[in-house]
């Protein structure tokens, strides 16, 4: 038998054959090896991530009650779509078709049958018609989906934030052909009390654009609501709760298939119970606004506190705005109405507005005065013969460079100066009653002989009393006011103080600013013998379950270093400003209770020349804030307040009808209030059983 040997090309092959098939064995198997070991864990979470999805549920803020139990801030379920970019087709002309259907469906009424399954729905007769988007454009929504896309494909875009019920429904329905589509039921927020209450409460809304980093550390998702106004925005850590979250499995749509575990429920914020009484403050509100009609201007403030506390019972900034409108997403139109408006409606005047106090700040040189020993209760200053033989409400202040030269004197006025006569020599109680502005001027300035207080005690002074600080309040953007001094005048105008500057600074003009809260504080701390309180608005903060987490303590900023007897002539004189026949605010007596007060008066510089508004009257008269301030009942005061109407005028004729009006309303609801409890304590005694308290039911 012949052996045939195989062809040496043949073996070649046959040997590379083999070695090719080693290497793609190698090459399977190193590649199975990077898979399953080396990159094994990554493919597990993208798989997982697929397949699994964690749920975010956000937590219901916390109810905002009122002193008595009324609701000033709640929840309401709110619908919104997202899109899911991982979720939506990757083709580019079907995803386009999801999201103009999904365009449609938001843009579409429902029809009278579909308004008819939603409880207090008014029906319509009418066919789905088309309405305005109440979301955003196609060509946004693919902008934020590619945004999206880029840090995480799996994180919601919100597509709009406040859909109606029946087009949710709809959404719903049609999930299986809107794939990548959600909707999602989150609690909006809704202000009962609106704009009675909006620049106490605030509001919320979604989340700046500028800040959504910042919040996304602190553990919020891009598409949650945050306090952004308000007591909302003060205590958002309070009121946001901690949500909740559950794990699902999904199928190849993204839709639910399955819940995996247990859900991890949300866990409610915190209820704020705040010091404000809303009858109260609804009566405050009432008579700022027929004041405001009665002196034909739209703007003014109204704060009620109790000077023994520092509770703030009423606060009340006209004009306001509905803070509704910011939690349902307000619209463009309606901002640009609100920011535009000069009377500057989003401001909360009563903190953030400052204004030249008037005579109210009278009452601080008052105290300085008789705590330096400037004067005494029965030190007798004002114009008259005595000074430079006339009473005619002026006196004459010397050139401080040419003193000799009586034709450079410079002419301070008092008011009833265009009455045509002066208050003559007077004491501090008699100063404080008849409001003498010529008194004033020689306490904080000095006349000839008398020295007077001076700038830099002055100063001390008002500080101490609050102005030019803080309160302290818990409402964010607070003004701090102006106290100025000589420095500020060389910096800010590159002048020297002189001693006018302090003559007016001592009535309440010139370059002084405060807020309205900032001098009802003032008066509140002589109404207490010298105690300055922060203001304070939350009562009490409750858990869910009603337990009191955190219930409310007087903060005392400082005891005023002024003796008692000093700061109790200071409330006489502020009596007779109301009681005595030449005082001037007579129009706040109440028949049953004693009140004390101070007017005010202050002139401003304005560049407006609308609503009656010129710069100067036919006189050369600068336009004038009405300003009263008091407390009451005068032996044990439980009230201070203070009345500010921007533009208003006298403050006497003005302002203190106001005030009369709205202590009238304080007393009146004490007395029902009193009697109630007397009826209910009679009631438990006959029957032996307490009765429910109907005003804290439902907390």
């Amino acid at each position: 038998m012949v052996r045939t040997r195989r062809p040496r090309r043949t073996v070649s092959r046959l040997l590379l054959l083999r070695m090719a098939v080693v290497l793609a064995f190698i090459t399977l198997a190193a590649q199975l090896w990077r898979l399953q070991i080396v990159q094994g864990d990554d493919f597990r979470w993208r798989a997982n991530s697929n397949r699994f999805r964690l749920l975010s549920q956000e937590a219901p803020r916390g109810v905002i009650y009122d002193r008595q139990g009324h609701i000033l801030a709640r929840n309401r379920p709110r619908y919104q779509v997202v899109v899911i970019p991982e979720d939506l087709p990757r083709d580019e002309m079907e995803q386009t078709k999801v999201l103009r259907r999904l365009k449609y469906l938001l843009e579409t009424m429902p029809t009278a049958e579909e308004s008819a399954l939603t409880p207090g729905k008014a029906t319509t007769a009418s066919a789905a018609t088309p309405t305005p988007s109440t979301g955003l454009s196609l060509a946004e929504v693919q902008a934020r989906i590619a945004e999206a896309a880029q840090a995480s494909s799996f994180r919601p875009v919100l597509v709009s934030g406040n859909v109606p019920r029946e087009v949710a429904l709809r959404i719903e329905e049609e999930s299986p052909n809107l794939p990548g589509v959600r909707v999602q039921v989150q609690p909006r927020r809704e202000y009962p009390s609106a704009s009675l209450t909006a620049h106490v409460i605030g509001y919320t809304g979604p989340i700046p654009s500028e800040s959504v980093e910042t919040y996304v550390e602190r553990g919020y998702l891009p598409t949650d609501h945050v306090g952004l106004a308000g007591l909302e925005a003060t205590f958002e850590d309070e009121l946001r709760g901690q949500a909740g979250q559950r794990a699902i499995v999904v199928d190849v749509h993204g839709r639910e298939v399955r819940t995996v575990g247990e859900p991890q429920a949300p866990v409610p914020g915190h209820n704020l119970v705040l010091t404000i009484d809303l009858q109260l403050q609804q009566a405050v509100e009432e008579a700022l606004l027929r004041g405001l009609q009665a002196a034909y201007r739209r703007s003014g403030v109204a704060i009620a506190m109790d000077p023994r506390n520092g509770a703030v019972w009423a606060l009340v900034s006209l004009p306001a705005y509905d803070n509704n409108l910011f939690a349902e997403g307000i619209s463009a139109e309606d901002y640009a109405a609100l920011s535009q408006d000069l009377d500057r409606p989003l401001v909360n005047h009563a903190i953030s507005g400052i204004y030249p106090p008037g005579s109210t700040f009278k009452i601080i040189p008052a105290a300085a005065g008789l705590q330096e020993e400037v004067i005494t209760p029965r030190t007798l200053l004002g114009d008259g013969e005595e000074l430079d033989g006339a009473n005619d409400g002026v006196i004459w202040l010397p050139n401080k460079y040419f003193p000799w030269d009586r034709r450079q004197d410079r002419p301070f006025y008092c008011w009833v100066h265009k009455l045509g006569y002066g208050h003559g020599r007077i004491s501090l109680v008699t100063a404080i009653a008849e409001s003498c502005d010529i008194y004033f001027y020689q306490l904080a300035g000095g006349y000839g002989k008398f020295e007077g207080l001076g700038l830099e005690r002055l100063d001390q002074y008002a500080q101490l009393f609050g102005l030019g600080h803080l309160t302290g309040i818990d409402l964010p953007a607070e003004n701090a006011g102006l106290v100025p001094d000589a420095r500020w005048k060389r910096q800010t105008y590159g002048e020297n103080w002189v001693t006018g500057d302090t003559y007016n600074m001592a009535i309440g003009q010139g370059y002084i600013l405060a807020t309205p809260l900032q001098m009802v504080n003032a008066t509140a701390a002589v109404a207490n013998d010298g105690y300055l309180y922060r203001p304070q608005l939350v009562y009490q903060i409750t858990g869910a379950d009603g337990q009191v987490l955190r219930d409310f303590t007087p903060e005392l900023i400082r005891e005023l270093p002024i003796a008692r007897e000093h700061l109790a002539v200071v409330r006489e004189g502020m009596y007779r400003a109301v009681n005595w026949e030449h005082g001037t605010a007579t129009k706040a007596r109440l028949p049953d209770v004693a009140v004390a007060g101070k007017t005010g008066t202050a002139e401003f510089f304005t560049d407006r020349d609308q609503d009656g508004w010129p710069d100067r009257d036919a006189q050369g008269h600068l336009p004038t804030h009405a300003w009263f301030t008091a407390f009451a009942p005068y032996e044990e005061p439980e009230i201070a307040l203070v009345v500010f109407i921007e533009g208003g005028g006298e403050g006497s004729t003005v302002a203190v009808p106001v005030a009369a009006e709205i202590l009238r309303a304080y007393f009146d609801l004490q007395k029902s209030r009193a009697a109630a409890e007397e009826m209910v304590a009679s009631m438990e005694e006959d029957t032996g059983a307490a009765v429910p308290d109907e005003a804290n039911h439902g907390r």
